[in-house]
């Protein structure tokens, strides 16, 4: 077995970051010189800023360079799109980059990506670097991949690496091209890779302030409101400074001052679990946000009912039914999975299989399942493939356990 070759450094001339109009449009009309698909990456400042913008952009195609944009410096972007927005643009795990490109007014009109087709392949590692080096033999030099990307200068070291997230990924994706028609999933990645892209955003959550880590330890209406305005308040002054909101005042700093309950704005700020850094010099901003929720009127409830099906922990007491057919159902489609060689996620997400065993449709036949599974969000090909194997199941969970046999003796 070839040994992987360890990679560092691509070559000097790549690290010089595109940060004028100017030098955007150079780089544009050299992209769209080049030939083939392209490879696109995106640096943001995750875990340091508020917001989820793309602080650097790596655009690499053949014969047309390897190009590092700095997106805040250039503003923009159009050029870019008008270079490369006919083109196959090749990611890894395109899913987080998308939102940080459609932000910048990049849209791809088709995508690869190589992290979803690694996955498809039952590849058992999926990281960049791992299938850079399962495909190709190279390891690549990953140090920087959680830091600050809005630091300016960007160092060397970091360009470094960021270029190297781009340079070989056409070379990943025609590997991995060949791999998908040899096992005959080249239709269904392009399935998946339209799925992604064609996949709206989020709605924006309803109560996000339920997600602070800590919350079930409070205690009371009240206190819960407090928490909100708490939440409400760091979430205000994280987006007008752009930081991410726990560098400001961990959650487990709101838990806390929300459970202590300091009757004055001294003793809030002499509570030593009231960390952050912004727990002091914003001190008024938080009391004021403890006051607001002390006099407020509309007070949450205590729990709000989950969205779906109850954990399926609880379904044999208070579904049995839908407990059978989950239960029969399940290495159903695993068995599928394991015949396919991929992931058992990526052939039907648990989600969607535990929703149709808790509400199935009437008749439960493979037609009407597969209806039920295309209204929640199922690919053609996931249906295809499994949805005569679930109505199956659900037929046996529904039959009676066979009665022993009477001894004839």
């Amino acid at each position: 077995m070839t040994e992987p070759v360890s990679v560092s450094t691509p070559t000097p001339s790549v690290h010089r970051v595109i940060d004028t109009p100017e030098g955007l449009a150079e780089a544009s009309a050299m992209l769209a010189q080049g030939h083939g698909p392209v490879a696109v990456d995106v640096e943001r400042a995750s875990g340091f800023r508020y917001s989820q913008r793309a602080y650097l952009i790596q655009v690499f195609r053949r014969d047309g360079g390897l190009h590092l944009i700095d997106p805040p410096a250039v503003g923009d972007l159009s050029p870019l799109q008008d270079a490369i927005g006919s083109e196959e643009w090749v990611l890894h795990a395109a899913s987080q980059d998308l939102p940080s490109l459609r932000e910048a007014e990049l849209v791809p009109p088709r995508i690869f990506d190589t992290e979803l087709a690694s996955r498809l392949l039952g590849r058992e590692r999926v990281g960049l670097g791992a299938v850079v080096e399962d495909v190709l033999g190279i390891t690549l030099a990953k140090a920087h991949s959680a830091a600050d990307w809005s630091t300016r200068p960007l160092p060397e070291t970091w360009l470094e690496y960021a270029a190297l997230d781009v340079l070989h990924l056409i070379d990943v994706r025609d590997a991995l091209v060949a791999e998908l028609a040899e096992q005959g999933k080249t239709a269904i990645a392009e399935e998946e890779f339209q799925a992604v892209l064609d996949r709206p955003a989020r709605p924006p959550r309803e109560d996000p302030w339920r997600r602070l880590s800590g919350l079930h330890t409070v205690r009371g209406r009240r206190s819960l409101a407090v928490a909100r305005e708490l939440w409400q308040a760091r979430e205000d002054y994280a987006q007008e400074v752009d930081t991410s909101p726990g560098r400001l005042l961990p959650d487990r700093s709101i838990v806390a001052a929300v459970i202590a309950d300091p009757s004055t704005k001294q003793a809030l700020a002499a509570l030593k679990e009231f960390t952050g850094r912004a727990s002091r010099n914003q001190l008024d901003r938080w009391w004021a946000a403890f006051e607001r929720g002390r006099a407020e009127s509309v007070l949450p409830v205590e729990r709000v009912p989950g969205e779906g099906p109850p954990p399926p922990r609880a379904w044999a007491d208070r579904n049995p039914e839908a407990d059978a057919r989950l239960k029969a159902a399940r290495p159903a489609v695993e068995e599928i999975a394991t015949e396919l060689g991929m992931p058992v996620e990526n052939l039907l997400t648990p989600d969607l299989l535990r929703r149709v065993a808790w509400t199935p449709p009437d008749p439960a036949d493979a037609e009407n399942i597969g209806s039920a599974l295309r209204a929640l969000g199922a690919r053609a090909w996931q249906v295809e493939e499994t949805a005569q194997a679930i109505a199956e199941a659900f037929v046996a969970a529904a039959q009676p356990p066979a009665e022993p046999e009477e001894d004839a003796s």
